[in-house]
């Protein structure tokens, strides 16, 4: 069960050196494991795309091998995809980027500190909100923001909003509260209406409105030790698809728009394929405006917040840059402190990283050369030494 999968039309990519580094990647997994990682890597451009490397299972227990149109968990690249809902929803004007958050929710999101400081949507989607991951940012069904964002574990205790960036999931919770309170729609459903449907893609958030296809095609994400460690669905959808009330029932009658926020998990639970990811990549290197303006894309991967030194948490220099929920890499002007250049060419790039339950995935667009890459791996270890995309990066 280990195989590549290599488009060869005339006007495919072919990005065969990536061969090299994936081997020794995939045959080291082989011998440390029964069963290989389950992987695939997407080189695309603005027109055309191939799957230059697949391997492994989707789901152990049937034996079904992995596909490159099978969805999977992909972590915090989800967090790219809400912000594209949030774009399309300000050209509506059903959002404002720079308007106090409050005005939609119905009641006051302060930072405890700084109660004289409004938070945005720029400021929640740059990771600049104040908000810190302190508390528990998969609320359960009948939580009530309101109440949880008054714990001041939740907060930074040393910066006002705005003044300092720390990548914290909690920000999307909020997010999807405020995306429900502006529309009164649920979360998942603005989702398909503003991303999903119009660019043609078959995903979805925490399953709930998936096609019966991409169930049955379902990735099970795997620890590195192979326990089960997301989505072993085999087919069958799960009773419950988001996080249930603090009693554990899962009425979805009962559900409040605007009033939790994270029971879809906006910050990391949209389930889609490798080929999805890259037709968004296409959308971002084609930038007609048919899906969004230009100057919506300029003003999500332009730099809402760039790193100096000491106005944010780099993570060891890996965020440097940051648009709105867009990761920039190897920004012109950065300190020589980044370490954000996982491609090795100090090529500019923008996109989002995943990493979450023994998963790693990525989504890579250069500008310059109208070249992207999507991937993912599954069964990472903890603390893996190869890094953020190391052989996806080739």
């Amino acid at each position: 069960m280990f195989f590549y999968k290599i488009n060869n039309g005339a006007k495919a990519l072919c990005f065969c050196s990536v061969f090299v580094g994936l081997a020794v990647f995939f045959s080291t997994q082989i011998i440390a494991q029964a069963a290989p990682t389950a992987a695939v890597k997407v080189d695309f451009n603005a027109n055309d795309k191939a799957v230059v490397a697949i391997q492994g299972l989707s789901n152990r227990t049937t034996g079904r091998a992995l596909m490159p149109d099978d969805p999977v968990r992909i972590a915090s690249l989800s967090k790219l995809f809400v912000s594209l809902a949030v774009m399309r929803l300000t050209e509506r004007d059903q959002l404002q980027l720079d308007t106090d958050v409050s005005d939609y929710l119905g009641w006051s999101l302060r930072h405890p500190d700084y109660p004289d400081v409004p938070i945005t949507m720029r400021l929640l989607l740059s990771h600049q909100s104040g908000l810190r991951d302190g508390i528990n940012y998969a609320l359960p069904m009948d939580a009530l923001l309101e109440d949880e964002l008054k714990n001041p574990r939740a907060w930074d205790a040393d910066h006002a909003p705005g003044q300092y960036f720390t990548y914290a999931n909690l920000n999307f919770p909020v997010v999807a509260a405020v995306m429900e309170a502006a529309t009164g729609k649920r979360f998942d459903r603005i989702m398909k209406m503003q991303v999903f449907n119009p660019l043609r893609l078959d995903a979805c958030f925490n399953w709930t409105l998936c096609s019966d296809q991409k169930i049955t095609a379902a990735v099970t994400l795997y620890r590195a030790n192979g326990d089960v460690a997301r989505d072993d669905l085999r087919g069958v959808r799960e009773e419950c698809s988001v996080v249930p009330a603090i009693d554990g029932t899962c009425d979805m009658a009962a559900y409040e728009l605007g009033q939790t926020g994270s029971i879809f998990s906006p910050q990391g639970g949209l389930r889609i394929s490798a080929n999805d990811l890259a037709k968004v990549g296409q959308m971002f290197l084609n930038n007609d405006g048919s899906f969004l303006s230009q100057d919506s894309i300029a003003e999500m991967t332009m730099p809402a917040w760039q790193y100096n030194g000491s106005n944010g948490n780099s993570e060891d220099g890996y965020f440097c840059a940051y648009g709105l929920a867009v990761h920039i890499l190897a920004a012109p002007g950065r300190p020589v402190s980044c370490n954000d250049n996982p491609f090795g060419d100090d090529q500019m790039r923008f996109g989002h990283s995943g990493e979450a339950y023994a998963l790693e995935s990525g989504l890579w667009m250069n500008p310059a050369n109208k070249q992207g890459v999507a991937f993912y791996r599954t069964q990472v270890p903890e603390n893996d030494p190869t890094g953020h995309c190391i052989y996806f990066c080739e």
